[in-house]
């Protein structure tokens, strides 16, 4: 920067031209008026109105000139330097108004949506529907008995008339977890919660009116009709005088608690190791009651119109589980059945594939959280 002279002539100095100045400021302001967002701003301010623009360079320049013609010159810089102050305030405020609108738009939230927005579990439909049917058996003054899911074999096997050489025992049929040895019972996944009638026996006084609701297992492959892993509703009575007229009785208030008034039940001969005489369950279908039956135009596709529904089995408990259990057979008789709780649930609501019931999908018991 030169000193002082004051000969100096000012137009000679092209940055405080007015022509230039002039110029310097139409720039700056174009530029600013372009700026599109705040970030451009920032860029076009220190660009136009920084210490290194062209206006604040020109600005040094006046002291260069003689006392005279700085004032002229400070008057006009000075102004145009005004002007683009007060168009980058301006134009700052257009743009900070339009962020804010824009704000408001993209990032409205709506405060009547449900504040809560995690989706909400529900209890698993064969929790439900076990709990229901325990219910029905509990109003009619049953008891709700327990026992453990790894077995040993006696409970699961011996004690229910299950000979050495069995089928079941095999494992083809039976998840074993630990070998006999010792003289000691081996272990195993029970395969039916009919153990738990031994127990009961052993720790209840006589009679005996219980149900045992529980998770069984079974070597299974999974598909729509079969699991390795299922669910049991096991009844036990053992008092005097106790008759198949009474399990007849017991299993039709269940069936029509369970699935409607009026519904008839019948019993098929079976074999069972633990009951003897053995039956298998059938109910008619709460669906078409019969009436498909010989009438294909008209077909059930819940009995396939055959008019009745197996639901599990039944009969008049062995002498030998009795008196395995310490029960003197010729005071006290008994009755047991067994209903599978998955069967229920698939004829109960229409569930097609038993594989829905174990994969773990919420979808799947969202849509029974009001229905049982």
């Amino acid at each position: 920067m030169s000193a002082p002279n004051n000969s100096y002539d000012p137009v000679e100095v092209t940055a405080l031209h007015p022509d230039e100045v002039a110029r310097m400021r139409d720039e700056a302001l174009a530029a600013i008026a372009a700026a599109a967002s705040l970030d451009e701003l920032k860029e076009v301010r220190l660009a136009h109105a920084g210490d290194r623009s062209p206006l604040a360079l020109a600005n040094r320049e006046i002291g260069a000139l003689p006392p005279a013609a700085k004032a002229d010159a400070g008057k006009r810089v000075g102004g145009a330097r005004r002007e683009v102050g007060e168009a980058v305030k301006a134009r700052q405020a257009a743009l900070e108004e339009e962020r804010d609108a824009r704000v408001l738009v993209e990032e409205a939230v709506d405060v009547t949506l449900p504040w809560d927005r995690a989706p909400r579990g529900a209890r698993h439909p064969l929790t439900t529907i076990a709990e229901r049917m325990t219910d029905i058996f509990v109003g009619m003054g049953f008891e709700v008995a327990e026992g453990p899911e790894v077995e040993a074999e006696w409970f699961n096997f011996d004690a229910l008339n299950f000979l050495p050489d069995h089928p079941a025992r095999t494992m083809q049929d039976t998840f074993f977890v630990e070998a006999p040895s010792g003289g000691e019972s081996g272990l195993v996944l029970r395969t039916h919660t009919s153990p738990v009638q031994v127990r009961a026996l052993l720790d209840r006084d006589l009679p005996v009116y219980v149900v045992a609701p529980g998770r069984t297992f079974r070597t299974d492959e999974l598909d729509a009709t079969h699991s390795p892993v299922f669910h049991q509703l096991e009844g036990l009575v053992v008092d005097e005088g106790i008759t198949l007229a009474h399990l007849r009785g017991a299993i039709t208030a269940f069936v029509q608690g369970m699935f409607g008034s009026g519904l008839r039940t019948r019993f098929r001969p079976s074999y069972f190791p633990f009951t003897e005489p053995s039956a298998e369950v059938d109910m008619e279908c709460f669906v078409c009651r019969g009436a498909s039956v010989g009438r294909p135009e008209a077909p059930c596709r819940t009995c396939s119109s055959e008019g009745w529904i197996e639901i599990g089995g039944c009969g008049v408990v062995n002498p030998r589980v009795l008196t395995a259990a310490g029960v003197d057979t010729d005071r006290y008789s008994g009755w047991a059945f067994g209903l599978g709780v998955e069967r229920t649930l698939m004829f109960a609501r229409g569930v097609k594939d038993m594989r829905d019931m174990v994969e773990g999908d919420v979808r799947f018991a969202s849509a029974f959280e009001r229905e049982i």
